[in-house]
């Protein structure tokens, strides 16, 4: 009998892990030293945020994206804790709000200005009080806004809703009290319907977070878990542990049915934690080890094996965290698909890790970058408390089809400029219905507010894409100053262009508008 191998057609067969130069990390950051087992950064296309070492109390840093190279040693913290912060997170929906918590028991929410930091900022916005013991873990609602999840080491994970003008909020909206041990890791499936939980207890629990239900525990022995994650929408969950022999262990479970693994696999004998991360988009898989340099991928697939293996970066620089940068924030320019940043303690360095598809063509690559979660809820808050479920508002990546940077959510003084944004009609087809067209009083309005925006002055209207204005930030002094600003003006013409072609896109759109209306007018 002869032997055929088998061969799985992918895309994705061929990505490397490309890490950036020395002039494109951070360099003398003072990482945090703190042993918990969390990632220790946070990412967001305008900012890195980072836990840092600090005396008297918790801190961490938050940087622009685009100031690499080295580090102001007197550069302004965020430290209002009075502990050690063991967790932040980037609110998915407003890129200058994120979320801390730490050993003093409090979870407080920080707004960022967009402007330079030039003075520590120790007051927040808001602060959560509910948890009677220190709080570890974070996470937001991945659909609905201003939904913010809590886990303590009291055992609870507390629903807190920030959509109010409070700044101290003392009752959670929801306790989750179904763990009998801490709580170390959370997942959300798409919609945000569903909570899977790894409990230091080494099992998996599934729960209707809004019910406070257990819906699924497994009670397998063979895998002791410590991270658990949601796969999308193939209705699987991914785990991390440790085996019966303290061999680092991977697991796939059925969502329906937790007793028995899918597919177990053991990796090595190493000690550190396993990190995973799943890109719904690509359906592949990223395993980071703590203490040790690899980052593994696979490819899900629906039928088995299921876990398809494709490659392993290798550093001999072992992380102490990890940071992954939001898919809106990713250059698809150069085929970039999934981004890191890696917190090297001993070096004081965080390196990006960019995983990138080789491909020849300069163009858009659209079978790599098909429709993804872009910067606006689904959801209001009071909606998903009411029983609402919706999957994420899905933008595409293409440049020049539409603006997928998320805006201010929280409760907050009204903008005086706001920008229609009309590319979200592009694919309903040339017949547009009367009832979302503008009516010609609008479009002469519209055109009218186009006129004034001409003839502001240009220093109102300079704004960096990343949030800075060229005229509130002091002149650059030294030469690393000077590369900085250099950057951030290649980053206004390429934020112009890309606006440019919105507008076009806009123009084109009111034609169709117009011409639709000539032709219903005249068929009366």
């Amino acid at each position: 009998m002869s032997w055929h191998p088998q061969y799985r057609s992918s895309k994705f067969r061929h990505v490397y892990g490309k890490a950036a130069s020395k002039d494109k990390c951070y360099d003398c950051v003072p990482i945090t030293r703190n042993v918990h087992d969390n990632h220790f950064c946070a990412v967001n296309p305008h900012f890195i945020a980072v836990v840092t070492e600090c005396v008297g109390g918790g801190a961490f840093l938050v940087i622009p994206i685009h100031q690499t190279g080295k580090l102001d040693p007197h550069y302004p913290k965020i430290c209002g804790h009075k502990g050690n912060v063991l967790d932040i997170k980037w609110n998915p929906f407003n890129d200058f709000v994120i979320a801390s918590c730490s050993e003093d028991t409090t979870v407080k929410i920080w707004n960022i200005p967009k402007q330079l930091l030039t003075t520590n900022i120790t007051s927040p916005m808001k602060e959560l009080l509910g948890h009677v013991r220190r709080v570890g873990l974070i996470e937001w609602h991945p659909t609905a806004n201003n939904i913010l999840f809590s886990s303590g080491y009291d055992y609870k994970i507390m629903i807190w809703n920030l959509d109010t003008k409070e700044s101290v909020i003392s009752n959670p909206v929801k306790i989750l009290d179904a763990h009998k041990d801490v709580v170390v890791s959370m997942s959300f499936n798409t919609d945000g319907s569903l909570l899977a939980t790894a409990c230091r207890d080494r099992k998996i629990r599934l729960i209707d977070p809004r019910a406070g239900t257990v819906l699924q525990e497994d009670s397998y022995k063979s895998h002791r878990v410590n991270k658990v994650l949601f796969l999308g929408n193939v209705k699987k969950l991914f785990s991390t542990g440790t085996s019966q022999w303290n061999n680092r262990q991977i697991a796939l479970w059925d969502q329906n049915d937790l007793s028995v693994p899918l597919l177990e696999e053991d990796l090595d004998g190493s000690s550190g934690l396993l990190f995973p991360f799943y890109d719904s988009d690509t359906h592949m898989l990223y395993v980071v080890g703590k203490g040790d340099g690899n980052i593994r991928y696979y490819e899900i697939s629906p039928e088995k094996p299921y876990l398809n293996y494709l490659m392993e970066y290798q550093s001999h620089l072992p992380q102490k965290g990890i940071g992954i940068m939001p898919k809106r924030g990713l250059e698809v320019s150069a085929c970039e698909i999934f981004r890191f940043y890696k917190l090297i303690p001993s070096k004081s360095l965080i390196e990006p890790i960019s995983m990138i598809v080789p491909r020849r063509s300069e163009s858009y690559q659209e079978d790599i970058y098909p429709l993804t979660s872009g910067g606006q809820p689904a959801l209001t808050a009071q909606e998903w408390l009411k029983g609402v479920n919706k999957g994420p508002l899905l933008v595409s990546l293409r440049p020049g089809s539409g603006a997928v940077n998320s805006l201010p959510q929280l409760p907050e003084p009204k903008p005086l400029m706001k920008t229609t944004d009309l590319s979200q009609h592009q694919d309903q087809g040339e017949r547009m219905p009367v009832k979302d067209m503008q009516k010609p009083s609008e479009i002469e309005d519209s055109r009218k507010q186009q006129e004034v925006e001409e003839k502001l002055p240009k220093k109102e209207q300079m704004c960096l894409s990343n949030g800075f204005d060229v005229y509130e930030s002091p002149p650059p002094k030294t030469e690393n100053e000077l590369l900085q600003m250099f950057y951030r003006q290649q980053e206004e013409i390429r934020r112009l262009h890309e606006l440019i072609n919105q507008r076009d896109v806009q123009i084109k759109q009111l034609e169709l508008e117009l011409r639709n209306l000539c032709r219903d007018t005249g068929s009366y």
